[in-house]
């Protein structure tokens, strides 16, 4: 085995990539629930962030996410004070060895004696000092090159997690044991035996690892997982602040998460037991169950009254006042264009249902009435026969693409800020309360030039309003 340095540097690796599709609807596909306020005033993803931010003892993170997600995530890493190393760009979902490989190999390049932590960006942890200390003791069992994963004391006999169970312990090393087995999702009875046995944790899918160690670890068990993230490193490319991995070269790599690589078939795993406040965010049970519960043992948040009611989760999202009476274990969740009511112990179950309304062809698992864009967002007000109303912010010093519609027409009306509006040959500064008509056809362009936002409204009319209606001729943001 061989031995890194003592003092190796950790290098925080957040992984973005899911769609956290049973937390709908506040969770879609193109907002998911890591860029959500969940489970305090910050996203996840910040959240995320912040767990490892002490300077002292981390590198800057390094992301590793979904490519139509990468302005999201600039800016609310930017929010956070902090940045990012690198926001590494996924084309296709291949799930964890990929992604901590494509990690590893960038890390090597600059410390290979270094060490990656590999974080999902959709979990809580509530114990801070607790989740340090057990990195710290990760750290050291991964100087001695071993693989470590951590293990969560279980609570419950929790069938929904897979479990590690902990062999002896390493030597030198209080608090690191190897890793004996690691045991899939178990039905109720033997998930109870795991919780009386005392030597069975929760895999929290949370990982420390050795860059050297890990990769050659790679090398033995999934040389083609390491081939392809060379290959779509290699080749890959820059954009803007952001790395495109190449897309073929990664796409040839197999699916498979890093127990199924790595964990499970390397002598050198070993598991670091403890007991930090975390939850995987997976379904509204598991908000119910970390949430702040009144006397009846409701959580609810936003504008939300539960009334003569028990175990409830109550979420209202839109401002509009969510009342219950006489509830027991629901779970209900309104946002401003749909409204969820579920049994809390159906919450896991969340995933058929929006399934099912994709194949009718609807957009509310795609999309919320606010859509963010690199330069702002847009949110729908109304919609008739061959008009829409929107609502739209630009950053400051942000502009939209150079483009123009086929098939619409549009006003703008200043609410507040100052606008600049390319419109053919003309250029055009608007201030509160003034407007510009943009005819079909006409290439157009707005910016905000001043240091606050800007709010405007804006009426589309014509044959057609889908966004798919945009023909761009300059993009500051790269897109076609």
């Amino acid at each position: 085995m061989t031995n890194a340095s003592q003092n190796s540097r950790i290098h925080p690796v957040i992984l973005s990539g899911g769609a956290g599709v049973r937390l709908w609807p506040m969770s879609r596909e193109q907002y998911p629930k890591q860029f959500l306020p969940l489970c305090s005033e910050r996203s996840m993803l910040q959240d995320t962030a912040g767990r490892v931010s002490d300077a002292a003892r981390f590198a800057d993170p390094l992301i590793v996410c979904n490519q139509e997600h990468r302005f999201v995530i600039a800016e609310q890493m930017r929010q956070t004070g902090r940045g990012a190393a690198r926001i590494v760009l996924e084309p296709v979902g291949r799930n964890t060895a990929p992604a901590a490989a494509v990690a590893a190999l960038i890390v090597a390049e600059q410390d290979p004696d270094g060490q990656i932590l590999l974080l999902p960006a959709d979990h809580a942890i509530q114990d801070q000092g607790a989740f340090l200390q057990a990195v710290a003791t990760a750290s050291a069992a991964a100087a001695a090159g071993l693989l470590t994963t951590f293990g969560i004391v279980p609570t419950a006999p929790e069938t929904g997690y897979g479990y590690i169970r902990r062999g002896e312990m390493v030597k030198d090393h209080d608090g690191a044991f190897r890793v004996a087995a690691f045991v899939e999702k178990p039905p109720r009875e033997q998930a109870e035996r795991y919780l009386a046995e005392k030597d069975f944790f929760w895999n929290s899918g949370m990982f420390l690892l050795p860059v050297r160690q890990y990769l050659d670890e790679l090398e033995r068990w999934a040389p083609a997982v390491l081939d392809a993230c060379r290959a779509a490193l290699a080749r890959g490319r820059s954009d803007l602040d952001f790395f495109r991995l190449d897309e073929e070269a990664f796409a040839a790599s197999p699916n498979i998460s890093i127990d199924y690589a790595v964990m499970e078939r390397t002598e050198a795993a070993a598991v670091v037991p403890c007991s930090i406040g975390w939850t995987d965010v997976g379904a509204w049970s598991a908000l119910w169950e970390i949430g702040e519960k009144d006397q009846g043992g409701n959580v609810c948040h936003g504008d939300a009254v539960a009334w003569d009611s028990r175990g409830c989760y109550v979420r209202s999202e839109d401002g509009a006042l969510v009342a219950l009476l006489g509830m027991e274990n629901a779970v209900v969740v309104a946002t401003e264009d749909a409204i969820l009511v579920a049994a809390r112990d159906r919450a896991q179950d969340i995933k058929p249902l929006v399934e099912h309304l994709k194949t009718q062809g609807r957009s509310e698992p795609l999309l919320h009435r606010r859509v963010h864009r690199p330069w702002g967002f847009y949110q729908s007000l109304h919609a008739g026969d061959r008009f829409q109303v929107k609502r739209l912010t630009v950053a400051p010093g942000a502009r939209l693409s150079l483009q123009k519609h086929y098939h619409r027409a549009e006003h703008w009306v200043v609410v507040n800020g100052t606008a600049l509006v390319t419109r053919g040959d003309e250029q055009i500064l608007l201030r509160e309360n003034e407007s510009v008509y943009i005819p079909l056809g006409t290439l157009h362009r707005l910016e905000n030039p001043g240091k606050v936002p800007l709010n405007l409204i804006e009426v589309q009319s014509g044959s057609y309003l889908g966004e798919d209606d945009i023909v761009r001729f300059d993009d500051h943001y790269g897109r076609s």
